[in-house]
């Protein structure tokens, strides 16, 4: 017989006890295991890609190779052009461009000549100083023809410009003063007047033009020391001077006379400097 009480109101606890014993246990459920994480496989594709933006040392040389020849190319492109400009020129204009290279090749050697005959003359000459004083006298000379502050004479060209219409302005004369510059004028005066240089101004002041605050009026002479065969051939150059005096814009007259010996007398009054002055110069 068994020992066990029924179950009763006053025993509760078995009562539950034999709640709990005739429910099902469930078994145990077994863990999930963690994924393992999976070993990265190499892109071949994005090595190889990788590979092709680090060029060898033969792909930079070819590189730099196609570059220097597309410069070369561009290069060749544009003298092309700027020569097509002479294509179109007369025979005459070709020759008179050729004739000013030429002058100028010529000052130039003659001014470098001019330098190393001073040079070994102060290297070889037995009273140096004195040797250097002239020289530099002669420097004061020369700088003083092209400042205008002395006068000068020489082979050159006198030009007469009519105007009875009154239409030349100042920039139609300026115009005709660095033509005559290019070809070589060292030395030019308006009128017998006004010395032209580096600072001279012109001013429309009708019926005539204002040249450094003095007017003068047509007929314009514009005397100019240089080769005259140069200065002419610049005043009568297709274009220039000659073909803008007398063309339907102005409707003047231009006369242009090469001359063995032009006297430039006109001066140039020198102002003081405000702002600028000598540098010093630099110690070695």
């Amino acid at each position: 017989m068994s020992d066990e009480k029924p179950a009763t109101p006053d025993n509760p606890d078995k009562a539950d006890k034999a709640d709990k014993a005739a429910e099902p246990v469930e078994p145990p459920q077994p863990r999930t295991p963690t994924p393992m994480p999976k070993p990265k496989t190499p892109n071949l594709a994005l090595r190889r890609l990788k590979a092709g933006f680090k060029p060898s040392r033969g792909q930079a040389i070819v590189a730099v190779v196609l570059a220097l020849v597309a410069c070369v190319a561009v290069v060749q492109v544009r003298v092309n052009r700027a020569d097509d400009g002479y294509q179109n020129a007369r025979r005459e204009d070709l020759i008179a461009i050729l004739d000013g290279l030429g002058q100028n090749t010529r000052r130039l050697e003659s001014e470098i000549a001019d330098l190393e005959e001073r040079k070994n003359s102060l290297s070889s000459s037995a009273d140096k100083a004195q040797t250097a004083r002239e020289q530099a006298e002669a420097q004061v000379r020369t700088l003083g023809i092209l400042a205008g502050t002395l006068p000068a004479t020489g082979p050159g060209v006198r030009i007469t410009l009519n105007d009875p219409q009154g239409k030349m302005t100042s920039s139609n004369l300026l115009d005709a003063i660095e033509e005559l510059r290019d070809a070589g004028a060292e030395a030019i005066q308006i009128n017998g007047l006004v010395r032209v240089v580096a600072s001279t101004d012109f001013v429309d002041d009708p019926p005539g033009i204002q040249i450094d605050g003095r007017k003068v009026n047509s007929p314009y002479v514009i005397e100019a020391i240089g080769d005259s065969h140069n200065l002419a051939e610049a005043a009568n150059f297709p274009g220039g001077l000659v073909s803008e005096v007398t063309g339907p814009q102005i409707g003047g007259t231009a006369e242009v006379n090469e001359l063995p010996t032009v006297l430039v007398s006109a001066l140039h009054a020198s102002e003081e400097h405000r702002y600028a002055r000598p540098a010093p110069s630099p110690t070695k």
